[in-house]
């Protein structure tokens, strides 16, 4: 009997490696593909947007990066109830070819100097398809590995998932990290920045010959048996006033500021030094390389974290830190970026490391347990839908139009950490509703 139970449960361990390398390789690509484009911000500007203005080509460009994030909800919402449908896995194929294709495309798409306002337009246009496959891809992920992560360690096991964006940063920062020690400013101009694009294609056929060979989750597979789908499931979801407070809650408490947290640590940063302390970009992408790598394992002891004292105390702690020592971590990157400028001191390179990192903890103990919590916050019948419109909603709505605002804040104030209030005085409101509010959610059956 001991043999026949330790095959079953080395079974269902390779079973669900392979499940989480295909979600998270899936995820790993939307968010390389969603990403590349706001590591390019500062590059797209003049090429698609020139003005005589750097600012103002710099605010458009983000602008667009914030139109992507703008249309998610509406994905979240056609994909979601598609998910809870027709199952987890059919969408999954359906977002993860409309990212990849839109994303290549950039990749060929003419300047503003080749065929003038079109140039603008087209990028806006494959920019809302990446918002719009995003919608339905990130969200989904999660409910798709939570349901096959059964009940013990589910924090830690799904914790890896929220490693995907920061290895999606990494990946495009290290190839234009690279891109730019080898080629000189002009080549870059002129071709070597579409480069990261033309590489979603084999990642593309990979991740999708990767996802055909899935098994869809066992709580659809129960659904199915007890024929408890509904057609209009999202609508159903705006009926119970228990399922509404827990949307409300994962948006505002979970999801958003996550997001905020997100954009700020792992986007925001670098346009930051770039643009406001003018570090060199050379400079700025090692920086955020290690920062990024430094945020890996603390999000995967976020989530092992989450599963010994629960998810609740992990998340409302990263709140706190984030909405006290937000501004001042921005305040201490922009005086010691002064500082390396005046005396290109290694030293002074250290200590912006170190506010980095420290950012990244804060970012890792709200996002390492997210991907359990958002799936166990609802019953598994309206699951996909009710936790992919109000992730979807923070992350298009409050997360990624953070950098615009704060930028456009900053330039209105005429300071340039005038803006980092909005996120502060968010993380704040969101500490206290979590902590009178949200409930704790660790070891719930998932397949209720």
């Amino acid at each position: 009997m001991n043999k026949i139970s330790n095959l079953e449960k080395n079974k269902e361990a390779h079973s669900y490696r392979k499940v989480a390398f295909a979600a998270c390789f899936g995820t790993f690509l939307e968010w390389y593909d969603f990403l590349t484009f706001a590591t390019l911000a500062v590059v797209f500007g003049p090429l698609f947007f020139p003005s005589s203005d750097p600012g103002t080509s710099l605010l458009a460009s983000l602008a667009t990066f914030g139109v992507g994030m703008v249309v998610r909800p509406i994905g979240s919402a056609i994909f979601g109830s598609m998910g809870d449908h027709i199952g987890r896995k059919p969408v999954f194929m359906i977002t993860i070819a409309i990212m990849g294709l839109a994303t290549v495309c950039v990749g060929f798409l003419p300047t503003y100097a080749e065929i003038g306002i079109w140039a603008p337009i087209l990028l806006v246009t494959l920019r809302l398809l990446q918002g719009l496959s995003a919608g339905g891809e990130i969200g989904g992920s999660a409910v798709f590995l939570a349901e096959h992560a059964g009940d013990g360690y589910r924090g830690f096991k799904t914790s890896f998932l929220q490693l995907m964006g920061p290895l999606g940063i990494l990946f495009s920062t290290l190839q234009i990290a690279l891109l730019r020690s080898y080629l000189s400013p002009e080549e870059f101009i002129s071709w070597g920045w579409r480069v990261p694009f033309w590489i979603s294609l084999p990642l593309l056929i990979l991740a999708f010959v990767i996802r055909k060979s899935l098994k869809e989750t066992p709580a659809f597979i129960e659904l199915s048996k007890q024929n408890q789908k509904v057609e209009s499931q999202l609508i159903n979801n705006f009926k119970s006033a228990e399922i509404r407070k827990r949307m409300f809650l994962l948006f505002f408490c979970v999801s958003s500021s996550g997001a905020i947290l997100f954009f700020c640590v792992q986007v925001y940063t670098a346009i930051f030094l770039k643009t406001t302390v003018n570090l060199s970009p050379e400079i700025v992408d090692q920086l955020c390389i290690y920062s990024t790598i430094a945020l890996l394992p603390l999000t995967v002891f976020a989530g092992w974290l989450s599963d010994k004292i629960g998810r609740k105390p992990v998340v409302t702690g990263g709140l706190i830190l984030g909405a006290l020592l937000m501004h001042s971590a921005f305040d201490q990157l922009q005086s010691l970026g002064n500082s390396y400028l005046a005396n290109n001191s290694l030293i002074t390179l250290l200590f912006i490391e170190g506010v980095l990192v420290s950012l990244s903890l804060i970012l890792a103990l709200v996002v390492g347990p997210q991907t359990a919590l958002l799936a166990e916050l609802f019953p598994a019948r309206n699951r996909n839908s009710a936790a992919t419109l109000p992730h979807n909603l923070a992350a298009g709505w409050i997360g990624g139009l953070l950098p615009l605002i704060v930028t456009w804040l900053n330039q209105q104030l005429g300071n340039s950490l005038a803006g980092l209030w909005y996120p502060v005085i968010f993380l704040s409101i969101a500490a206290i509703l979590a902590i009178y509010l949200l409930p704790e959610t660790a070891h719930k059956n998932l397949n209720q």
